[in-house]
């Protein structure tokens, strides 16, 4: 099966035609960027080239690393940088990335259909979204990698935010698996013989963070007053799981340079308390305690852990911390929007086994306004950490960046959770993943044409570029791929839509040659062009597809864009 007549893998270029707009305040003309259409064979296709020396790209200023997309020919894609990107591999592998039909995109992202209604090339394709119910997924008959073929008629991912009813519907035979048991749960499991635990390594972080740019937080001795007024062990002992850790640095040890450099805070409510008299608040403040009510491995009881640090707060430092629970989505929109102006719950699990992905999405260049704002020498260190290939200038990169975290405190350490997931002892497949990417396909239930996998919460949509969601991410890596996929139960990438990719020697250059015959689930045939599309829809601030759920897409400025291109100026 075919999408389109047979072209010219060079018949687009130079074929748009940009307009000219205004941005206000730049007193420069800019071009806009045209409609996407499904035969390009090159990004950015209008308003010149990236000035990598410049830093500049269509009279604005551009902080990225990626350079160029081109398709010299229909199966290959080249990603060239400004400077070497180290975990190119691993970052291409993450579900955010995944490749969508251009054609198919760009038809449905406009009215939002894409959200609902994919269209991937993985083993399961979408048949049901009963929501605030379930996702019912059936096999893709003419899926292409035999290693990943759906076993199983049916996938149903249901959810619950609560882990006792995980457990009881696990019990009761009611779904097959389930996400993240409870504490007190995993005894349970573990002396049942008819079920298995999978225990994941802790590769998360859990936070308290802070705005800046809302009082009392833009105060560094009131931040440094919180990440020493928490006692980080108590709640570890009591709340945490087997496996899990009390933070030391904001990387988990177990990835290059993650925790060089000097330890977090010891716990010193003295100390704390005068930081807050020194900052002009000895008699402690009010605030808020801002939360979703969503269990992840980072955070395995939310209401109960934030009640435990509004008590801290106030015994340790006098602080009046009213909790305000979020729904899930509008709580990540707000953080990623800089709209959260109270002490807030949140971490993070790695996407990719690479301290970058920690440390670049959350202090790094595009960060945006999640935090309020991150000082130029903390940006410079983790882009020298991401772009230096040798292991020992990486560490030392990583480890002034550890320092600068600590002495800026941006957000509160606070535990490396140890979390699992749990099936039913019959599941041939069964695995869980320290990137918590199970892939459903590759198991099956003994006597069963069904497997039900229970996990936390509810997907917010099914385009997952414009997420930032694990519940989300889940869903969306049975349906849809990325030119890598990491290693089954593991976090090693190996080439999926691509044959491989090849770099050049300094790492600024890589070549991706893709599969023959791959077919997304409504017939289209892959080819370069689909790349191309799926990753300038994400990268083009000024794109008419860049549309999304909400219009964040909050991943990209750390994976392999390094920033979006026609960034608008920073206000005066």
């Amino acid at each position: 099966m075919t999408r389109r007549p047979p072209r010219s893998a060079m018949a687009a270029f130079g074929a748009s035609i940009a307009l000219a707009l205004s941005i206000s305040g730049t007193g420069l003309a800019q071009e806009a960027a045209p409609e996407l259409t499904s035969d390009i064979t090159s990004y950015p296709n209008y308003g010149g080239e990236v000035d990598c020396e410049a830093q500049t790209f269509n009279g604005l200023p551009y902080t990225g690393n990626l350079k160029s997309i081109e398709a010299p020919d229909p199966m290959t894609v080249v990603f060239t940088f400004c400077n070497p990107d180290v975990a190119f591999l691993p970052k291409i592998a993450f579900a955010v990335l995944g490749i969508d039909d251009a054609d198919y995109l760009i038809e449905h992202m406009g009215d939002g259909s894409i959200l609902s209604e994919p269209n991937g090339t993985g083993p399961y394709k979408l048949e049901q979204w009963d929501r605030g119910n379930r996702m019912v997924m059936s096999p893709f008959e003419d899926y292409w990698n035999d290693e990943r073929m759906a076993r199983t008629p049916t996938f149903e991912l249901r959810w619950s935010a609560e882990s006792a009813q995980r457990l009881t519907e696990l019990l009761s035979g009611a779904v097959d698996g389930i996400d993240n048991p409870g504490r007190d749960d995993m005894p349970t499991i573990e002396s049942d013989g008819s079920l298995t635990l999978y225990p994941r390594e802790g590769l998360n972080t859990f936070y308290l963070g802070m705005n800046n740019q809302f009082e009392p937080w833009s105060d560094v001795r009131v931040r440094q007053a919180i990440a020493m007024g928490i006692d980080r062990q108590r709640i570890v002992d009591n709340f945490y799981p087997p496996g899990s850790e009390t933070a030391s640095h904001f990387t988990p040890c177990a990835l290059l340079g993650g925790c060089a450099g000097d330890s977090w805070y010891e716990f010193d409510p003295e100390g704390a308390k005068a930081l807050l008299a020194e900052a002009g608040y000895p008699d402690g403040f009010s605030t808020s305690l801002q939360l979703r009510d969503a269990v992840r491995p980072y955070l395995p009881d939310p209401p109960v852990i934030a009640q435990e640090i509004q008590a801290q707060l106030k015994a340790n430092l006098n602080i009046d911390a009213e909790i305000e629970l979020m729904e899930s989505g509008a709580f990540l929109d707000a953080n990623e929007a800089g709209q959260l102006d109270g002490l807030f719950l949140l971490g993070w699990g790695a996407d990719f086994p690479d301290t970058d992905n920690f440390l670049n999405y959350h202090f790094g260049p595009g960060v945006g306004k999640k935090f309020g704002g991150t000082s130029p020498e903390l940006i410079e260190a983790i882009r020298q950490g991401g772009q230096t290939a040798d292991p020992a200038e990486r560490e030392a990169a990583y480890a002034e960046a550890n320092r600068l975290i600590k002495e800026q405190v941006p957000v509160a350490i606070i535990a490396h959770g140890g979390n699992a997931a749990a099936f039913k002892a019959d599941i041939d497949g069964a695995h869980s993943s320290p990137l918590t990417t199970e892939i459903f396909s590759v198991m099956q239930p003994a006597d069963r044409d069904t497997l039900v996998f229970m996990q936390n919460g509810e997907p917010l949509s099914l385009y997952c570029g414009d997420e930032t969601d694990g519940e989300t991410l889940r869903a969306c890596e049975q349906i849809k791929e990325s030119l890598y996929a990491y290693e089954i139960g593991g976090g090693e990438p190996e080439p999926a839509l691509a044959k491989e990719c090849v770099t050049n020697d300094d790492l600024t250059v890589w070549t991706c040659t893709l599969q023959e015959g791959v077919t997304f689930h409504d017939g289209a045939t892959l080819d370069a062009s689909d790349v191309i599309v799926s990753m300038a829809a994400q990268w083009d601030l000024s794109s008419p597809q860049h549309v999304g759920r909400d219009g964040q897409f909050g991943y990209w400025p750390s994976m392999i864009g390094g920033a979006f291109l026609n960034t608008p100026p920073a206000e005066e």
